[in-house]
């Protein structure tokens, strides 16, 4: 958890704390929950904060990088209130990383961004989760915050979904998608991650495929057996198109 990340839609992962409680399926079996059970011994419902080397560790980073924020915890989460007014200093202190933010608790944000947020902070991008369509509500809670970017994670994919995405109102510049990965894997049909990038395409938005179901943490992303190209936008990040 740091410089160097496996996850391919970002390039590090920063977590000022960890620890989360699940709030709806796609949480089920949580790679988080495992990873800090697992690992690092602690019991995942208790949010904790780091240790100041991991807290302050993106002041250390020079070269600009995308950084997913909290994969080990849910940045808007509650119990995290008392330090997040600090990580959003070293956040602001450090315009040369762009801070992915994903989280499952939308309806937390406003109330819990910074006095100068305004339309948004150019190095700042909020996302949210919606693993089925039952969690689409979470898109307009998102979108009702400005950002420099929105972007949603249908990840793991759990049914199909209808995003909406031509809605004015629901301004997305950015789709993730994917199945879920571990031994437990719940199977995603390909048809949902098809039916979610043919939306993307019909609205002009990036769209990503991260990976098909399956027990490997990485799936090699094809849809109709045909592979993806890659080509820089959405302010320089790496999006995969057709």
């Amino acid at each position: 958890m740091g410089k160097i990340t496996r996850i391919s839609w970002t390039g590090a992962t920063w977590n000022p704390w960890i620890g989360c409680e699940k709030v709806s399926p796609g949480c089920k079996n949580c790679y988080a929950e495992a990873w800090v059970e697992n690992r690092m011994g602690r019991k995942f419902s208790v949010v904790r904060r780091a240790a100041d080397g991991t807290f302050f560790a993106p002041n250390k980073w020079k070269e600009p990088r995308y950084v997913f924020t909290c994969s080990l915890s849910d940045f808007f989460i509650e119990e995290a209130d008392m330090w997040r007014p600090e990580a959003w200093k070293i956040i602001r202190e450090t315009p040369h990383l762009t801070y992915q933010i994903l989280t499952k608790r939308p309806e937390n944000i406003a109330a819990r961004l910074p006095p100068d947020w305004g339309g948004g902070w150019p190095n700042v991008w909020l996302g949210t989760s919606v693993e089925m369509e039952l969690y689409g509500i979470r898109i307009a809670r998102l979108t009702s915050v400005s950002a420099k970017v929105h972007f949603l994670s249908c990840e793991p994919l759990l049914g199909p979904i209808y995003l909406d995405l031509e809605n004015p109102r629901n301004c997305i510049e950015w789709v993730i998608a994917g199945g879920e990965s571990g031994s437990n894997f719940r199977e995603m049909k390909l048809e949902w991650a098809k039916s979610i990038r043919d939306q993307c395409l019909e609205a002009k938005v990036p769209f990503w495929f991260k990976q098909s179901s399956g027990p490997r943490s990485e799936m090699n992303p094809v849809l109709d057996g045909r592979e993806w190209r890659e080509m820089p936008s959405l302010g320089g990040a790496k999006v995969r198109i057709w």
